[in-house]
């Protein structure tokens, strides 16, 4: 391989140029080669010497994907359908999810803050590769922990990269756990009630792509927003989350959102609006979780009902039907749906089931995947099954 296709950045990551092609990123230390073809590079990714369909850039996410499937054992599919519990940078001692660095505290540790922890270590060498983080002690330790985190997935098995997300980072509230990233060393918003104040879908969409790029700089791919419920009761305690009560006006938000944090333009797209500026949208909660009884929530069990008040369910569909998957820009959809854990009352038309809306044949399978036609990824919310706080799990 010439020499100047190879360039070191900080004694980390070394890049390997190809003409008219990506760049690609090797860590130093995993195991991972370059294998050189008609004029080419690749990654090694599974380390056998030859260059398999996945590892091939020049040919389409689909294919790819698809023998990259064929070379997975059941275990390595399972990992790629679970998500983490809550992964703060760097782990905090005490508190809602505590984590240490072999076997002591970080304060007695001696670690830096961007060292993995040993809780991490332990799912990404199960093979487990979708991540929730929330606070973070900078950017530059967010950065660095994000290649750890990347070096030690790509050097595990079959090399597939890990998915870092994080609830919405931008508003200073970090009171609630749905919330547990928000604040730090990046620009600061109003929340998502303060945009829809605007009225005005652009400044959302400004603000959304600005959000992309800060979110992309910390190591994260996937945003789990925007909360597009409709605000049909201000006794609950997530309205401020919310784009407000007036469903139009959420669809426009919704759009505007999804958008501006997916679409990448001009030298940044790769294909089809995706690229180097693209985080993925989870929008949530389907089929709209803000219809509680009484204005309760369903954190809790006394708010498990979704009983959508004047008989408006079809109300809740329109910022995910109209909004997030009907986009502007190239991406077409939000890319990922997130139910909430409410049961959705006597709204299953086929089944007649009163289950929790991430179970329900009718809501995912019937209602969001027939009718409407979406074929993203579809996630339950946190401790869905198993218990709150939880791993929750990807459905069909």
């Amino acid at each position: 391989m010439s020499s100047h296709n190879i360039k070191e950045t900080e004694g980390t990551i070394r890049y390997v140029k190809n003409p008219g092609g990506p760049a690609l990123g090797i860590f130093p230390g995993s195991g991972v080669g370059i294998i050189e073809k008609d004029g080419l590079f690749f990654k090694d990714l599974n380390r056998d010497g030859k260059l398999d369909k996945y590892e091939d850039w020049r040919l389409s996410s689909e294919e790819r994907a698809k023998d990259l499937a064929t070379k997975m054992t059941i275990k390595q599919i399972a990992g790629l359908m679970l998500y983490s519990r809550h992964q703060s940078i760097p782990a905090a001692s005490s508190g809602w999810f505590p984590g240490t660095y072999e076997g002591k505290p970080y304060e007695e540790s001696g670690a830096k803050p961007w060292e993995l922890t040993d809780e991490q270590i332990a799912f990404l060498a199960n093979d487990l590769r979708h991540v929730l983080v929330t606070t973070v002690e900078s950017p530059e330790t967010a950065a660095r922990w994000n290649n750890k985190v990347q070096a030690f997935a790509e050097g595990s098995g079959l090399g597939i990269p890990a998915n870092n997300s994080s609830d919405p980072r931008h508003a200073t509230d970090a009171s609630s756990e749905f919330n547990a990233g928000s604040g730090g060393h990046i620009s600061m918003w109003p929340e998502t009630l303060g945009l829809a104040a605007t009225f005005d879908p652009a400044i959302t969409k400004k603000f959304a792509e600005i959000a992309s790029r800060e979110y992309r700089a910390l190591g994260l791919a996937t945003a789990l927003s925007p909360q597009i419920d409709i605000a049909t009761d201000p006794r609950w305690f997530r309205f401020n989350g919310t784009f407000g009560e007036d469903s139009k006006l959420a669809a426009d938000m919704a759009r505007a959102y999804v958008d501006g944090l997916q679409t990448s333009d001009g030298d940044e797209e790769i294909a089809e609006g995706w690229g180097y500026d693209s985080v993925n949208a989870m929008v949530k909660h389907w089929p709209g979780g803000g219809s509680g009884e009484g204005g309760r929530d369903a954190h809790y069990s006394c708010g498990k009902y979704a009983v959508y008040p004047g008989n408006n369910f079809d109300e809740h569909l329109i910022p995910f039907v109209d909004g997030a998957f009907k986009l502007d820009g190239k991406t077409g959809r939000a890319s990922a749906v997130m139910p909430y854990y409410t049961i959705s009352l006597d709204q299953d038309t086929m089944n007649g089931e009163n289950v929790g809306n991430s179970y329900s044949s009718y809501l995912i399978k019937d209602l969001l995947r027939g009718k409407y036609g979406y074929d993203g990824v579809v996630c339950t919310d946190w401790g869905d099954y198993g218990g709150r706080f939880r791993r929750p799990g990807f459905v069909p």
